[in-house]
């Protein structure tokens, strides 16, 4: 119980969105030795970030994404985004003094810690972890939570 977000990648494979990320073979959609018509495959989803009650990631989403509205949904999430909070992270991480002006915590049921200690920081770095091989990423990342 608590906050759960999560960051992910589509590959979408049978629209007009087509990437070429993946092997098609004799159509039919190879993923781990294993193949799939294309004619049953939309897009593919791939799990490339997980943040346990990171209360202030999970704010950031909420306000600069996902409108101000804390649905527990779906949201694209724009490679300027992606900059814009991997900027931030790294900013607060070489100016610790900023982080509740400029990376609040946010306040829920079951949302973890307030404070603006290492438990803080260390989900700042685990963000920029996550987001820094998705700065050349190509398009398809999505933010979800669930609490």
């Amino acid at each position: 119980m608590g906050l759960d977000s999560f960051l992910y990648k589509k590959v979408w494979v049978n629209n007009d969105r087509r990437n070429n990320t993946y092997q098609v073979v004799d159509k039919t959609v190879e993923i781990f030795d294993k193949k799939y018509p294309l004619k049953d495959l939309e897009h593919l989803v791939y799990e490339v970030g997980y943040w346990r009650k990171a209360n202030q990631i999970h704010r950031w989403f909420v306000d600069n994404v996902q409108e101000g509205n804390d649905d527990c949904g779906e949201y694209y999430v724009s490679k300027e985004k992606i900059k814009e909070l991997y900027d931030l992270c790294i900013e607060i991480i070489n100016n610790p003094q900023k982080a509740e002006e400029l990376l609040p915590a946010y306040p829920g049921f079951f949302f973890g810690s307030y404070e603006y200690d290492e438990y803080y920081m260390r989900d700042l770095q685990h963000t920029i972890n996550i987001l820094e091989p998705l700065l050349n990423c190509n398009d398809g990342i999505y933010y979800n939570s669930s609490w």
